[in-house]
């Protein structure tokens, strides 16, 4: 695919914040950011990590997305990303202390997984991706982000938790996949996938859903 696609083939709405999709992709970086500059707090490290953390975190899933679709780096075109991520960051920081860190990173991190799992796949769509690959997309710039962040942050990795994560953001991109071919319009679709996703994720932190685990365990040699 060449690396030159006509802009007539992207919709506005992945590069404008008053549409559907362009809200749902600055908010995307914005909870996303947050993730990351509350991973910073829990760490007890300085402003500039803060503002690190937060910005790897908020467009590291999209820069990802962008070089596997031969796409020009979002983030790169346009300088509100890195301060919506540099804002977040600073938020955080303002706020302060506070028990309920961990649980607001966890929420955050819901609302992240269905926006961004529509964003990457509407995107992937909008280069012409396959169906399939649209998925894949969703879920790579929806969790790509947060994986670097529990790694700077030395947590386990999301993908190492039995807990549902990665399934939120397939199933909110899924669902934006199968809308868009069922013939929905973008913003429809989008209303039906992200929150589908977030209530996945959201039933997973209230009630312990979780995938079920490979039962044959380790076999040991005698």
């Amino acid at each position: 695919m060449s690396a030159l696609v006509d802009p007539a083939l992207l919709s506005p709405a992945l590069a404008h914040p008053e549409t559907v999709l362009g809200a749902l992709d600055f908010a995307g970086v914005a909870v996303f950011a947050a993730t990351g500059a509350l991973a910073a707090a829990r760490e007890k490290h300085d402003l500039v990590t803060f503002g690190f953390f937060a910005a790897i975190t908020g467009v590291g899933g999209g820069t990802l997305r962008d070089l596997l679709i031969d796409a020009p780096v979002f983030w790169v075109q346009d300088w509100r990303y890195i301060a919506v991520c540099l804002t977040s960051a600073a938020v955080v920081w303002m706020i302060g202390a506070g028990a309920w860190r961990f649980r607001a990173l966890l929420w955050l991190d819901a609302v992240g997984l269905g926006a961004y799992g529509v964003l990457g796949a509407a995107k992937a769509e909008a280069f012409g991706v396959p169906p399939l690959i649209c998925i894949v997309m969703g879920a790579l710039t929806a969790c790509f982000g947060g994986i670097v962040r529990d790694l700077l942050a030395g947590q386990p990795s999301i993908l190492l938790r039995r807990e549902i994560t990665v399934s939120a953001a397939l199933l909110a991109a899924t669902v934006y996949v199968v809308a868009r071919y069922a013939g929905l319009d973008q913003w429809p679709a989008a209303a039906i996938a992200a929150p589908a996703g977030f209530l996945l994720r959201g039933g997973a932190l209230l009630w312990g859903w979780s995938l079920p685990a490979f039962p044959g365990g380790l076999v040991r040699k005698s």
